[in-house]
């Protein structure tokens, strides 16, 4: 088969796209022949590397794909070749205790598909038959593989983890990636009022599209923690989902009094300083959320299936492009999702 492969660590320039074996289905898996996959920001920070991050090399990036079934395992039912399928890139290994729970997501050999091991930048991939989920008869190979991670993990930090109710009003920071654009749409859905901070004209008008009530230019507006509490008569927000990091100074005075502060990343960074005082002084809770459980799963994509939530894509580039694809995303430059074409 064909593959995105790298041998070390570094820029776009590693990525190849080379001949790699055809995997095979163990017992409990099926092979899917992929059709599309899509690009997240841990792409880039398991190809840039971190310390300690071991990985079998070559390794192949990608957590987000769909495509079809086309070779089951020794004792897998339920599934068909041919079937039309999205995968699940929240590897549990379904014995331990988190697993048994139903908390997949934080299972004690927990891994994620193209980070800690091979994913989904490939024409073919085998993984267990539980982690794949059928697709409707037309609906988008591209819109599935695009909202797989960012859907999933934005409904379990919104919804299962903070639990947000109708009538809240929530703060996201940022515009137009992909769990954001996807945090919009559940809390519109869930009946809250969406406040967004984004960077430019074209980011935010994708914002509003998506269903954003009140938008914040932080371009022209520095601090915008002043301009939140003069939005909610000095009350601030119950709910800001900040997955920068390095804007937690503002997230907490935009924030109320027992306000919850949601992370499920750090895309400025994983180390910077806050001011704790904020923390206990308002009460506030840190809440931080990765991935999501096969119910969370199941669960955000009925809604995208029904039509109640609609993936954002952004550029699709043709796999042999995917330098391309990576140079893209870490200019920031996308609208939604960036996903490749597979042959």
């Amino acid at each position: 088969m064909k593959a995105i492969l790298y041998h070390t660590h570094g820029g776009p320039e590693v990525l190849e796209y080379a001949d790699f074996p055809d995997p095979a289905p163990a017992r409990g898996e099926v092979l899917v022949r992929l059709h599309a996959a899509a690009l997240n920001r841990v792409d880039l920070w398991t190809r840039n590397g971190w310390p300690g991050i071991k990985l079998q090399y070559p390794h192949i990036p990608g957590s987000d794909g769909a495509g079809e079934i086309a070779a089951l395992g020794e004792g897998v039912t339920g599934i068909e070749i041919g079937q039309r399928v999205v995968i699940n890139a929240n590897l549990g290994c379904g014995t331990c205790d988190f697993c048994l729970a139903g908390q997949d997501n934080l299972c004690r050999t927990w891994h994620l598909l193209g980070e800690t091991v091979r994913g989904t930048n490939a024409e073919l991939l085998a993984v267990p038959a539980a982690n794949v989920l059928p697709l409707p008869d037309g609906f988008d190979y591209h819109a599935a593989a695009g909202a797989s991670l960012v859907y999933l993990t934005a409904w379990h930090s919104l919804i299962t983890r903070a639990n947000l109710r109708p009538g809240e009003n929530v703060l996201i920071v940022g515009a137009s990636g992909g769990v954001n654009t996807a945090s919009i749409q559940i809390a519109k859905l869930v009946g809250a009022t969406v406040y967004v901070v984004g960077a430019g004209a074209e980011k935010l008008a994708l914002a509003e599209v998506l269903g954003a009530d009140v938008l914040v230019d932080r371009t022209k507006e520095e601090d915008w923690s002043k301009t939140m509490f003069k939005l909610t008569n000095r009350r601030g927000v119950d709910v800001v989902v900040d997955n920068v990091g390095t804007t937690y100074p503002l997230s907490f005075r935009a924030a109320r009094k027992g306000g919850r502060i949601l992370t499920v990343g750090n895309t400025g960074g994983p180390k910077f300083e806050i001011d704790n005082r904020f923390i206990f002084g308002k009460q506030l809770s840190i809440i931080g959320s990765t991935m999501g459980t096969k119910k969370d799963f199941a669960d955000v994509f009925a809604l995208l299936f029904a039509g109640k939530l609609r993936p954002v894509i952004d550029k699709t580039f043709p796999m042999q492009e995917v330098r391309a694809a990576h140079e893209r995303l870490e200019k920031g430059e996308q609208l939604g999702k960036i996903t490749l074409a597979i042959p």
